[in-house]
């Protein structure tokens, strides 16, 4: 039989990696991380087409950084759908 304190320290360290977990998934679905994959894509994005001497770098970067984001962003919606036709 496990001690009524070690019970009550591995229910802590459950508690803990809890939080952690949370932390993690509002971290991955927040608008500030989507603003900053799309901040850090433009950016190189418009650093490749600056040094590849392409026209217009700063305007001609939008539409791939769209593309981009708009590709990662309804990856969620596919998951879901895929898990609803894979689930028993």
């Amino acid at each position: 039989m496990t001690p009524p304190l070690e019970l009550e320290k591995e229910l802590h360290a459950i508690k803990e990696r809890n939080k952690r977990v949370e932390l993690d998934k509002s971290w991955e679905t927040s608008l500030t991380r989507k603003i900053i994959v799309a901040g850090l894509t433009y950016f190189i994005i418009v650093l490749f087409f600056y040094v590849a001497g392409l026209p217009k770098p700063f305007i001609n970067s939008i539409v791939p950084t769209i593309g981009f984001m708009l590709s990662t962003l309804s990856l969620p919606w596919f998951k879901k759908l895929w898990i609803r036709f894979h689930s028993p």
